[in-house]
């Protein structure tokens, strides 16, 4: 097994240079980059932004009278060349792509992610910053879900066709069908200081005086802010993973060696948890990861933001559209370094369930 680990370790590697090349240079194509981003705000705006690059307001507006009819960026006919040329210095665009790009692989081996193009912080400190949120969203999430929904579809598979897999099967359905987002909004009009209750807070992973609150009242104040944010992700979770147990153990129940082993007089529970168990969770293990990092990075974004979350989603979409590329591709490294790891992870996760499966045969 130890030799399977080391090679899957090293696959990581190639994995990760293959993503990252891919999608620097498809974003290097992409119209709208930092440099037309700070050109459309110095346009903008009389000051400020523009007032970094030209000392003043009064020479900012000389420089914007002065053209440049062969400069490479559409909004840049009414800026001198000098002033762009500070804006690409200042964004790292004054060297050529290639230098860029193998300046960023050589950063990155040394998780070197530089700063924000437009937040006036380190990439790391923004991550570390989000990550709370996100890691809460996405545990608690994930583990609820996975709480649910194996027992449950356990318990469908045992009772297929019965009145209790009819209306389950019913409500998970229903519940995958109503949007997380509309879901949210739901629970903060009845639950949240809407039209009817006040039971939980409306923003934030923890009250303005969460620092001056004891252990206990800490962890108390957390989980309250958590209700509802995490109860509208998990409400459309729950479908998927719910049917997948069922079908899996439904395909597992009427196999052969089933039969055998109630046919030599062994309890039911013993046949269920012995044996058809582990060969049928095989198939729900294998989408965990894909499960978590969804739900870790992507799922919570409109939640983020419907309940003023600072996460790694909320994060992501922003720099996306301001074309923050530091932040961007730190993020794409980070989450695809995650992913590529909880793999690992997942196929050790078989040979616990299953002792039978031996990759270092493969």
């Amino acid at each position: 097994m130890g030799a399977y680990i080391i090679r899957r370790l090293l696959l990581v590697i190639p994995t990760l240079w293959a993503i990252i090349t891919l999608n620097f240079f498809i974003i290097q194509i992409a119209p709208g980059g930092p440099v037309d981003q700070a050109i459309a705000q110095m346009e903008g705006t009389s000051g400020g932004f523009s007032e970094r690059f030209t000392g003043s307001t009064g020479e900012a507006t000389q420089q914007l009278e002065s053209r440049n009819e062969n400069s490479a960026y559409r909004g840049a006919r009414g800026l001198d060349p000098e002033v762009i040329a500070e804006i690409e210095k200042q964004f790292g665009f004054d060297k050529p792509l290639h230098e860029r790009y193998f300046n960023m692989l050589w950063d990155y081996l040394r998780f070197d992610f530089g700063d924000s193009l437009f937040r006036g912080s380190s990439v790391i400190e923004l991550i570390k910053d989000r990550l709370p949120v996100s890691i809460s969203l996405g545990l608690w999430t994930t583990l609820i879900v996975y709480l649910v929904s194996i027992p449950l579809g356990i318990r469908k598979a045992l009772m297929h066709n019965s009145k209790f897999d009819v209306w389950t099967s019913a409500a998970v359905i229903v519940g995958n069908a109503i949007p997380g987002f509309l879901f949210a909004i739901l629970l903060i009009i009845v639950f949240s200081g809407g039209s009817y209750l006040s039971w939980f807070p409306l923003r934030g992973l923890v009250s303005d005086d969460w620092e001056t609150l004891s252990t206990g009242a800490k962890i108390l104040d957390y989980l309250w802010h958590m209700v509802l944010p995490v109860t509208a992700m998990v409400i459309g979770g729950f479908a998927s993973l719910t049917l997948l147990t069922k079908n899996s153990f439904l395909d597992e129940i009427h196999k052969q060696y089933v039969r055998t082993a109630i046919a030599k007089g062994q309890s039911d529970n013993r046949v269920l948890y012995g044996h058809v168990f582990r060969n049928a969770m095989l198939i729900i293990i294998a989408g965990f990861p894909a499960a978590f990092i969804g739900i870790f990075f992507t799922g919570s974004m409109l939640i983020e933001v419907i309940f003023s979350l600072d996460g790694l989603g909320l994060l992501g979409f922003e720099s996306t559209i301001q074309r923050d590329y530091p932040v961007i591709f730190a993020s794409l490294y980070i989450f695809t370094l995650l992913g590529l790891i909880l793999s690992i992870i997942s196929d050790l996760t078989y040979t616990l369930v299953d002792p039978r499966i031996d990759f270092e045969q493969r």
